[in-house]
Formats: C-alpha cells, structure tokens, sequence
C-alpha cells in the first residue's frame, strides 16, 4: 500500500507549500540524529514525504497516480514493475548539492544548528541586571545614581587587544587568520560542515607575541566598575531601564547591555495615579460645613495654600492642577481626597453646640 505523504506530516491534502515545508521543519527538527532524534527510519519517512509534496510535478503525480515517477511519466524504472519502487534514499550519501535532492537543505536546517543562514551572528557579551532602590521623589522628579558593578569588562590596560603594550599581534596559526574554524561531521544524511568562533584567538584572527600581564591575553577580565545610571522623570515601580553596551564585554565582539529594575518606596503622604498624585486630608467638622483654607506641602516641599469650600457630602476632591508627576513635557494633577473627621470625645460646651445645631435640623 502506498504511503500516506500528507499523514506523514500530518497536513491536509489542500496545504499549502509554506504549510508542507512548516511541517517538515518541525518535524526534521524533532527527529534529526544531530538534535537527539533515535529514530533514524522515521527521519527518512519524513524527508521522502517532503521531496515528494514540495515538489509541484511529482505532488501532481502522487495526487493522480498515489506515488511518484522518478523517470518524469509513469511506468518509468522501478522495481518488478512498480514505477516507484520505494523511495532512494542513497541519493543522500553523497552529501547535499551534490545531485538527487530538488530541494534546499540550508534553507531547512539554517537556524537548526543555530545562526541565520548565510550571516554569522556576530558575538556579543552577556547581559546583566541589577536593581536599584529609590526615593518616591526621586522616581517621580527623575536622578542620577552611581552604582558598583563586578563584571566582565575591556581592559584598560591593553584596550582589549590582549597584547602587551608596546608588543605586536600576530597571525593565528590555529585559523590561519580568518577566525573560524570548519569542523566537518558525518550523519545519515552525508556530511556537515559547521563553522565556530576559533577557540585561540577568540574569533580576531591574531593573537599576541607577548600576553597584557593584566588580563592575561584575553582582552577582557573581571573587575569593578563604577556606571552612572540616569533615571527619568515619572518611572514607576518595577519598570526596567535598558542601557546597552554596559553589560559584560567580550573579545572582539559588542557588550551586553545592562538592565536596571527600579523600585519605588513608598511616600507617606502621596500615591501615584498614573500622573497624579493622590494623598488624603482629613478636614474638621467645623472646616467642612463652613470651608476654609489650609496649608500642604507639596512633593517637591513648597507650601500649597488650597481653599476648602463647604463641603456636600462626608468625602470629596479636590483638584490642584500642574502638582503631580512630571511626564512626556507635561506635568499630572495632584488629587486631595478631603474627609470629615469627626472627634472621639465632645466636651460638654462642644455637646451643647451640637444638641442646638441638632433643633436647627442639622
């Protein structure tokens, strides 16, 4: 019985190429001996299912006929009459570009091993994270912090060529100058051939005649380092501040970046609302039902003289506009939540005064 190309990688009969050739991808990565695949005979069953499917011609063939013609019409070769004879995975063995395969294997297998295919990722340094504790008005107003790092920076010394000062670089001999070195392996499927970062000269081609006595020829080492942080105006709790290149440094490759997590303390007066502040005022009986005006502080510590006017309810807000949070060149409100606050204990003058008021209807 024929087999099930499209049950095989599990598409429909009406996929499309893109879908057939995703399939495949997913499926080769699973089974592919280099990835850690053990099963060999479904590898094969997967990439015959595929040469057969993303080829235009012979899908036209496996649609009309159940199989494929590798003489191009049916009833051409095969074996004791069957044009198709199974599928010739030999055409294989040879390695890829070298006949038989119709179809690109670097383009399937590109990102597998890692990297894009025909661009070298360049190297880079690893990325590091710190977190840093502020004051509410800090955050709000934006500062400057200086912190302490130990991490893997460009030595000074050398500036990070690795070669002592004064001394010359010279030709590496492992790679012959390039900085990569081919390393060919054997699998099923023929040979492959992969290129890595050489191993001694880190991937510049040279290394020193004599080694920086400081970093000891790598161009860079551990050591402490001071980093100037800016913080902006109006950064809220647990935002994170993105600076590149001051993560840890690599020979001839870019830095990582630093990211900073931002915690906020708490003010004890003020809360944030996105831009605006919001604190809590509570207001005498007597201020509520005859108004008044009171003096607050506001965040950056000047005094704010705000009229209470006569109260309608037991809790109300007030609005001082320009007084909150200062964000993208424009500044938030700050929100007075008034409330009445009502005394513990009344003196007997104090109760007489309400039992009048009381005869009043209030």
């Amino acid at each position: 019985m024929a087999k099930d190309y499209y049950n095989v990688l599990g598409v429909d009969r009406k996929a499309s190429k893109d879908d057939i050739k995703k399939a495949f991808r997913k499926l080769a990565h699973k089974y592919h001996p280099d990835k850690g695949g053990t099963d060999e005979s479904k590898f094969k069953e997967i990439t015959e299912a595929y040469s057969v499917l993303s080829d235009d011609k012979k899908r036209r063939e496996y649609d009309t006929y159940g199989q494929a013609f590798p003489g191009g019409h049916p009833g051409a070769g095969g074996q004791g009459g069957n044009p198709f004879g199974g599928f010739d995975f030999s055409q294989f063995q040879q390695g890829f570009g070298q006949g038989g395969v119709e179809f690109d294997f670097g383009d399937i297998f590109g990102d597998m091993f890692g990297g894009t295919r025909g661009q070298a990722r360049a190297p880079r340094g690893r990325d590091i994270s710190i977190d840093l504790e502020i004051p509410f008005k800090d955050a709000a107003f934006g500062t400057t912090r200086t912190v302490l790092i130990t991490k893997v920076s460009t030595c000074a010394l050398c500036q990070g060529t690795g070669a002592k000062p004064g001394t010359e670089l010279e030709s590496c001999t492992t790679c012959n100058g390039s900085g990569r070195v081919h390393e060919t392996r054997n699998s099923i499927l023929g040979q492959f051939t992969s290129v890595r970062t050489c191993v001694a000269c880190e991937g510049t081609g040279k290394i020193p005649k004599e080694k920086c006595p400081e970093c000891k020829g790598h161009g860079v080492h551990r050591k402490q380092e001071e980093i100037k942080i800016n913080i902006p105006a109006g950064i809220d709790n647990g935002e994170m501040i993105r600076m590149p290149g001051q993560g840890e440094a690599i020979k001839a490759g870019t830095a990582g970046d630093l990211y900073v997590k931002v915690h906020v303390k708490p003010h004890a007066t003020f809360r944030r609302d996105g831009a605006n502040l919001v604190m809590n005022l509570p207001v005498k009986l007597t201020d509520a039902l005859l108004g008044t005006t009171v003096s607050i502080e506001s965040l950056e510590g000047k005094t704010l003289e705000v009229k209470i006017p006569v109260m309608k309810r037991a809790e109300e807000l007030l609005r001082v506009a320009g007084k909150g949070i200062p964000m993208e060149g424009s500044r938030g409100d700050l929100i007075i939540r008034l409330e009445v606050a009502l005394p513990h204990k009344l003196s007997g003058k104090a109760k007489k005064s309400v039992e009048e008021l009381k005869t009043e209807g209030l």
